[in-house]
């Protein structure tokens, strides 16, 4: 007899924080009549996914390259996919607020009907939803993402990060760091509050540990700010103060700070000597040019001014670090002035959560895949209008 929909749920919930993909196995198979359950995420590179309930299979991997699961991935939507033998299986995308944890495979041993699919989809959103409350509890699921050990300034940066994407009504935001196992100092952060979206990139100076320290001290002096209800001028001049009085001026950090108001698309910024801000609108791509100040913590009692400027619906922002703007990995010329452009109007009809990646493959293909020379990041923010709109 199948359960009620309520005790997937349940389940989820009194389960462990280690064992949520086994109670999520056992749950599916009595609520839909699967014959078989996956759970795989992604790995921080967003390279793969990666299956939780059996990670040393010699074949644990082989979603990297699935087709079907990845295109559930990259759509975020329901994929079916039925054998020979007349299995189904569905693909569902884990998400969490935007957020892209992963995909679910059920596999049901005859057709999928509307009803059905509908039904795990729902149990799939009760399961991301899990995943990313167990993720504070337990190392299993961050074990799973790790395809190699990260150094000890990445696994800071990492923990630092508010998520690496969110959707709203009114917006989808997207940022990804690279090299994705070493980064040191490159940062990005956001809050969503009421009517009100605050982005913050960090262009973070030196490498290795004491950059990613640097960075932290600077994330928590802006957060804390903010959560005081401090505006953008108090986040930055409170932040600089702090760094400042830790490095009297010998270390420092550029940094961009926005508030985008939700409803007007009235944007608010502070350019404390900051990363790259652009504008894609239509196939257009626009330097924002704003007045640049102080970066911060480079003198005392260092003061800042806010500028403003507006989006127009399905307007595109990009935001990137030195790291992506300026790599030159040889006689090419810099990346952000004879390539970035054309990458970036190649990701209009893909969602922020892919254009990040779109626009960070192609800095490594650019590097022709060596090392990339230095912290990269890209964050991608889509307004869509009050109403949802998107004329892009």
């Amino acid at each position: 007899m199948l359960v009620a929909p309520g005790q997937v749920s349940r389940a989820l919930r009194e389960a462990p924080p280690d064992q949520v993909a086994e109670a999520a196995d056992l749950a599916i198979r009595s609520a839909l009549g699967a014959t078989r359950t996956d759970v795989f995420i992604a790995d921080y590179r967003i390279s793969g996914l990666w299956p939780v309930l059996d990670p040393d299979l010699p074949d644990g991997g082989f979603l990297a390259c699935h087709g079907v699961a990845q295109r559930c991935f990259s759509s975020q939507q329901p994929v079916r996919d039925v054998d020979d033998a007349g299995r189904c299986r569905l693909y569902l995308p884990l998400s969490v607020w935007g957020e892209r944890i992963g995909v679910l495979l059920v596999e049901l041993p005859g057709g999928a009907d509307p009803a059905t699919v509908d039904r795990a989809v729902d149990i799939a959103g009760d399961l991301a939803v899990a995943l990313r409350a167990a993720d504070r509890d337990t190392d299993r699921y961050r074990q799973v993402r790790r395809r190699e050990r990260l150094s000890m300034a990445a696994e800071m940066q990492w923990e630092l990060l508010p998520g690496r994407s969110v959707s709203h009504r009114a917006f989808q935001l997207a940022g990804q760091l690279e090299p994705a196992y070493t980064v040191g100092g490159d940062h990005f952060d956001w809050s969503v509050n009421g009517d009100r979206l605050a982005v913050t990139v960090l262009n973070g100076a030196g490498i290795g540990l004491p950059a990613a320290v640097l960075t932290a001290v600077t994330v928590n002096a802006l957060r804390n700010a903010r959560r005081s209800r401090g505006s953008l001028v108090e986040q930055a001049e409170l932040a600089s103060d702090t760094v400042f009085y830790q490095h009297r001026g010998r270390r420092y950090v550029a940094t961009l700070l926005l508030e985008l108001d939700t409803v007007t698309g009235r944007v608010r910024a502070v350019d404390a000597g900051s990363p790259h801000l652009l504008r894609l609108r239509g196939g257009t791509v626009t330097p924002i040019d704003l007045e640049q100040q102080l970066p911060l913590g480079m003198f005392a009692d260092a003061r800042y001014d806010v500028q403003e400027f507006d989006l127009e619906p399905g307007d595109r922002l990009f935001v990137v670090s030195d790291g992506v703007w300026a790599a030159d990995p040889g006689e090419q010329g810099a990346y952000g002035e004879r390539a970035m452009a054309r990458s970036m109007r190649s990701t209009r009809l893909q969602p922020p959560a892919e254009a990040v990646g779109t626009v960070m493959r192609e800095l490594h293909a650019y590097h022709v895949d060596a090392d990339l020379r230095d912290d990269a990041v890209v964050v991608c923010l889509d307004w869509r209008g009050s109403g949802g709109r998107n004329g892009r």
